[in-house]
């Protein structure tokens, strides 16, 4: 089969992420001695400062991580809603959803203790030897992707009139990043230089004794001053008016990222392994839980058709029973008697309802604004853009990978993200998602260099439900990476960004791997990366103003005509898009027999790179 770049193999390392300059620095980490968790961690700092529309340090990453020597793992970097983060208190401001942008939105900031707990637990390097890298990329440059100039702009009036602090940053003399000219941000460099010098004045020679002042100067000096006074700044958001947030000290200094069991499944002789209830990761479960015994010829109308159909249920149970704030019965949701009852509400036709399901007799509640979407009362598309009309989802075009953040002038996104997969020599393995802390997300700290997040703006308003708005809890997440295990022994690592559309592109990356031929004797990860992919919008998003189209699919133009028509056909609203723009996914696989390692990466956008040997 014809892919746009091979499956690499090697037995040395491999890495696959988002940005080439992040898998190459991972890539100087291993050959360095570093091992998979070493490597995972700077690229994490350097796709802060070279994807910082798509994340930063004071965003989220969930991790899943498989050491050669232990079990599988979570380690959550989400933080969760501030102690004042409460309903009332945003009802009190007139507010109907957490704003999309600005500090009412910011939760805990999760992603930087979660990659200096990676490295204490796990990895062998110091501090100042993972952030080297990105200091190096901050302060002498890099030649910056199209797509963020093309962010800046779109949010340039609001960074000249509003934002300062980022105008300082992102259009320095009134110019934003150009491809090909270095782009710099000195503060992060400096920030990251302060913060080493204190840690290391602090742990003296000890590597342990560093890193953990490095996450005490990040909850408690320094950084959090900073992150404090920022969220106390009145910021223009979403919704037309300017708020103060509720992030304090007391936060920031009661949170320290940790590790939990992953929710997993098994199908078909391969066990699948996510992040809890509190992220959308069992949503990916639920759709090979919802599979019938005999699956349809891979990539047949009718295959198209059944992964969407069950994706749409899914998804409606995402909405009724995923959440930090109450139980998620997952132990039900993944069982045979609920899927095999789910699953007989799939028919021939195209579904346009929102139906979750009643796990345990119980009865799903849903937010009001869930209704209003779902009844197409609300007047906007899943993507968070004013409905141009119905049936037509927002298509990535121009070259632009669909899961890029779509970007209002106001700074409303729909949100994106990062992804690294690594494995190394010695088997180690893990599997990170990136994001938050966009540079449209929040003013820049201007003592920083980098913005507060807003993964708020995915918990409701609405007292009651699995996902309300609740102080200590975390909002529910789209951030979602995977792991992949044959005998209880992790195989594969995998994931991409893109909110919503995440568990929807990596079932089908993982069915391609899973039901198609291997390649020089390994999975065909870039075979299954490249396949033409999709997505459907038929449930409510999870970024404000979180729309929902009924009955949307939006597909690659390379898909099969004759199964477009058919999908058509069969009641789907089919949007045809641009032939490379579904998907951002990255994968690492590891043999356990042979030892050989394999990696590809995400030819869509142009910036996702496998790199091994």
């Amino acid at each position: 089969m014809f892919t746009t770049r091979p499956t690499l193999q090697g037995t040395f390392g491999m890495v696959s992420s988002t940005h080439w300059l992040a898998s190459q620095s991972a890539m100087a980490v291993l050959e360095d001695g570093g091992n998979a968790f070493d490597a995972a961690v700077a690229a994490g700092f350097v796709l802060h400062v070279v994807e910082p529309h798509l994340n930063g340090p004071a965003g989220e990453v969930p991790m899943i991580l498989a050491p050669s020597d232990g079990d599988v793992q979570v380690l959550c970097g989400q933080g969760p809603a501030p102690a004042g983060a409460t309903v009332a208190h945003y009802r009190s401001l007139g507010l109907d959803l957490v704003p999309g942008t600005g500090p009412l939105a910011a939760a805990v900031p999760g992603a930087f203790d979660a990659w200096m707990l990676l490295l204490r637990d796990h990895g062998t390097k110091s501090v100042a030897e993972v952030l080297r890298y990105a200091i190096g990329y901050a302060e002498d440059g890099h030649a910056p992707v199209e797509r963020i100039g093309q962010t800046v702009e779109t949010v340039r009036e609001l960074f000249e009139t509003e934002w300062q602090s980022s105008a300082d940053v992102y259009l320095p003399g009134g110019k934003s990043p150009k491809p090909g000219e270095l782009f710099r941000n000195p503060a992060l460099a400096a920030t990251w230089r302060r913060l080493i010098a204190e840690a290391e004045k602090t742990g003296g020679d000890d590597r342990i004794a560093q890193i953990d002042a490095a996450r005490k100067i990040w909850s408690e000096g320094f950084i959090a001053e900073a992150l404090v006074r920022q969220a106390a700044r009145p910021t223009m958001d979403t919704s037309g008016s300017r708020h103060t947030g509720t992030l304090t000290a007391a936060d920031l200094a009661g949170w320290s990222a940790s590790y939990e069991a992953p929710a997993t499944y098994d199908w078909n002789g391969w066990t699948l392994a996510k992040a809890g209830g509190w992220s959308q990761g069992p949503a990916f479960l639920q759709q090979l839980a919802l599979l019938p015994a005999e699956l349809p010829q891979y990539g047949s109308a009718e295959y198209v058709h059944l992964l969407i159909e069950g994706c749409k249920l899914a998804m409606a149970d995402r909405e009724a029973w995923y959440g930090d704030a109450a139980d998620v019965p997952l132990d039900v949701l993944l069982s045979e008697p609920y899927n095999a009852e789910r699953r007989t509400l799939i028919t021939d036709e195209a579904s346009r309802e929102l139906r979750p399901g009643s796990p345990g007799g119980r009865t799903p509640v849903l937010s009001d604004h869930a209704h209003a979407v779902a009844s197409g009362e609300d007047g906007f598309d899943a993507m968070g853009i004013p409905a141009a009309g119905v049936g037509e989802p927002t298509v990535a075009k121009d070259g632009a990978a669909a899961g890029e953040p779509t970007v209002a002038e106001d700074g409303g996104t729909r949100g994106d993200t990062c992804h690294v997969d690594i494995v190394d020599r010695w088997g180690n393995m893990v599997s990170a998602t990136p994001s938050g802390g966009w540079l449209q997300s929040n003013p820049v700290v201007p003592e920083l260099g980098f913005p507060l997040g807003t993964r708020l703006q995915m918990a409701w308003l609405d007292e009651g439900l699995p996902n309300s708005l609740t102080p200590g809890r975390r909002p529910r997440t789209t951030l979602t990476p995977s792991l992949a295990l044959r005998d209880g022994v992790p195989v594969m690592a995998f994931g991409t960004p893109g909110g919503d559309q995440q568990d929807q592109w990596q079932v089908h990356f993982f069915l391609a791997v899973a039901l198609r031929a291997e390649v020089r004797g390994g999975l065909d990860l870039q075979g299954a990366i490249d396949a033409p992919n999709w997505h459907n919008d038929s449930f409510p998003g999870s970024f404000f103003p979180r729309g929902m189209r009924p009955g949307s699919v939006t597909v690659e133009e390379r898909m099969d005509p004759e199964v477009v028509e058919e999908l058509r056909r069969r009641g789907h609203d089919v949007t045809v898009g641009d032939p490379w723009s579904e998907g951002r996914m990255c994968a690492v696989a590891r043999d356990p027999e042979t030892g050989v390692l394999s990696a590809a990466a995400n030819p869509r956008g142009m910036q996702g790179y496998a790199v091994g040997r």
